[in-house]
C-alpha cells in the first residue's frame, strides 16, 4: 500500500460523507452545467490533499464516488469533460486562476504525472481489495 493511503484523509476520505448517488444525473449536469456549491465536499478534500502533495490531492479527487459513477457509466469524452469542469473550478476558487490558467495547470507535467500515479495506486489499491480469496 502507499504511504499516501496509510492517511484517512487521503485513503477513501468520502466514506464517511452521505452523498445520495441515486439523486445524481449526469444528463442535468450536461444540459445544464453544474453548482459549484453541490460539490464543496469534494473541492474542501481536495484543498486538505493539496496541503500534503499533488499526488494526495489526485487521490481524493480520483475517490470522489460521484466521479468514479460518472468515469464508470458515461462515455469517455463525457467523463473528462465533467473531470475538467471540476478541477477548473477548484483552480479558480482556491488559486484565483481563470480557465485558461487551469487547463495550463491541468495540462502541465506536474499534475499529469500525479494524476496518473494516483490513477496507478488506486488501480493497485482496487485490484488486491478484489483478489481476496474466493469462498
Amino acid at each position: 500500500m502507499h504511504p499516501l493511503l496509510a492517511n484517512p484523509l487521503i485513503n477513501e476520505p468520502f466514506d464517511d460523507e452521505a452523498i445520495d448517488l441515486s439523486t445524481f444525473d449526469f444528463k442535468d449536469i450536461e444540459e445544464q452545467g453544474f453548482d459549484p456549491a453541490d460539490f464543496d465536499d469534494l473541492f474542501r478534500a481536495m484543498k486538505v490533499g493539496e496541503g500534503i502533495s499533488l499526488l494526495a490531492m489526485c487521490l481524493v479527487f480520483l475517490q470522489y464516488p460521484v466521479l468514479e459513477l460518472v468515469v464508470a457509466e458515461e462515455a469517455e469524452e463525457a467523463a473528462t469533460g465533467f473531470m475538467m469542469g471540476l478541477l477548473i473550478v477548484y483552480r479558480g476558487i482556491f488559486h484565483a486562476e481563470d480557465e485558461d490558467a487551469a487547463v495550463a495547470w491541468i495540462g502541465g507535467d506536474a499534475f499529469q504525472n500525479a494524476f496518473n500515479e494516483a490513477s496507478m495506486i488506486l488501480q493497485k489499491k482496487n485490484a488486491r481489495s478484489t483478489s481476496g480469496p474466493r469462498a
